[in-house]
């Protein structure tokens, strides 16, 4: 009789826990998160990427529901169709705009939501063929893309304004008692050597020098020097007038235009079409021991047509000795230095274009 009761209670017990997690369910359903939902479907122009399966859907900054289903448009490949499930209290209309958005720096991409006219029609739908939403043509931008111009654009802005900071850090030094009165810095130019007349190429083709790229540690406006082991260090508190890739697509610019391409070399802005870019990479700007001191020079140059296709490339590399370490002595090596690339790319140019 023990051993009945004991199954007895154990089949009860049982059976309650069934029933309270089917009224746990019906209560979920009715009042939780498994209340009715409305499906609609976004189609996207073109790839979202990092997008997943069970990322949020904000309405307004609130979250209203979550992707369900992602794919691609079976008639176009490069559109994207995603499904998503919303309470159906959201009021979505006719006009609701549909963006991509990554809460914070770390964050993951989420489906936003915004907006609509009071007197905007509802979208009207059913599960089966669920109303439709295009989203914005930007919205699928590629938000690692947009990151990495983020990136870049401040890594820009850090390597033009390197002078700038270096005078800012000095400042909080000698504010806070760490540093004492400094004389002002040194400041040099490239003095560019006199160069002949040269006929303007291709029936007077117009080119841009664009932004030369650059690692690092040579966007700086600081005297550097190179060891025979790589290690770049600056020299003295002397500075040169702008940070080094600006400071050489300036001159090259300069240089084009005292050789007779005035009319040709135009400014690198978006609204100025031209027949070709120079695209520069810049490498060494630099002292260097081989064994004895000199100003060492070199940068990679590609032309690019119109229709994006390339001309041609050519690495330009000059080195120049210099007689002592003293800063006069340095620039005027460098100055000898560009001047011997600068008349090589010039006479490159004109060939390269004109064949």
């Amino acid at each position: 009789m023990e051993t009945t009761a004991r199954y007895l209670w154990v089949g009860l017990f049982t059976l309650a826990v069934i029933l309270a997690g089917f009224g746990f369910v019906y209560w979920l359903h009715h009042n939780g998160g498994l209340a009715k939902r409305t499906v609609y479907q976004v189609h996207f122009e073109g790839p979202i990427s990092g997008l997943q399966t069970g990322a949020p859907v904000q309405f307004n900054g609130i979250r209203v529901g979550e992707v369900t289903n992602l794919g691609l448009d079976s008639n176009d490949p490069s559109k994207v169709v995603a499904t998503i499930a919303i309470a159906s209290g959201a009021p979505v209309k006719a006009d609701t705009k549909v963006d991509i958005v990554v809460p914070g720096l770390t964050g993951t991409p989420e489906i936003s939501l915004r907006g609509g006219a009071k007197d905007a029609p509802v979208l009207q739908g059913s599960e089966a063929n669920p109303p439709v939403l295009i989203a914005d043509a930007a919205a699928g931008q590629d938000v690692m893309q947009a990151a990495r111009s983020a990136l870049q654009s401040l890594n820009k802005i850090l390597g033009d304004n390197s002078g700038h900071i270096d005078k800012i850090f000095a400042g909080l030094e000698h504010f806070i008692g760490g540093g004492s009165d400094e004389k002002p810095k040194q400041i040099y130019d490239l003095t560019l050597a006199k160069a002949a007349a040269a006929p303007s190429p291709a029936g007077h083709a117009s080119f841009t020098i664009s932004d030369p790229t650059a690692t690092v540690v040579l966007q700086t406006q600081r005297i550097l020097a190179r060891s025979n082991d790589g290690q770049i260090t600056q020299l003295g508190d002397a500075q040169w007038s702008d940070s080094l890739p600006k400071l050489l697509q300036e001159k090259i610019i300069q240089s084009f235009e005292n050789a007779g391409f005035l009319a040709s070399v135009l400014p690198p802005v978006d609204q100025v079409t031209a027949n070709y870019r120079l695209l520069v990479d810049l490498r060494s700007f630099a002292v260097v021991s081989n064994p004895d001191p000199a100003a060492d020079i070199e940068f990679s140059v590609k032309i690019v047509a119109e229709d994006g296709h390339v001309v041609g490339g050519k690495i330009f590399h000059a080195t120049v000795p210099t007689k002592d370490m003293e800063t006069p002595s340095l620039v005027a090596a460098f100055n000898q230095a560009f001047g011997q690339v600068a008349s090589e790319l010039i006479a490159w140019t004109t060939k390269t274009i004109a064949s």
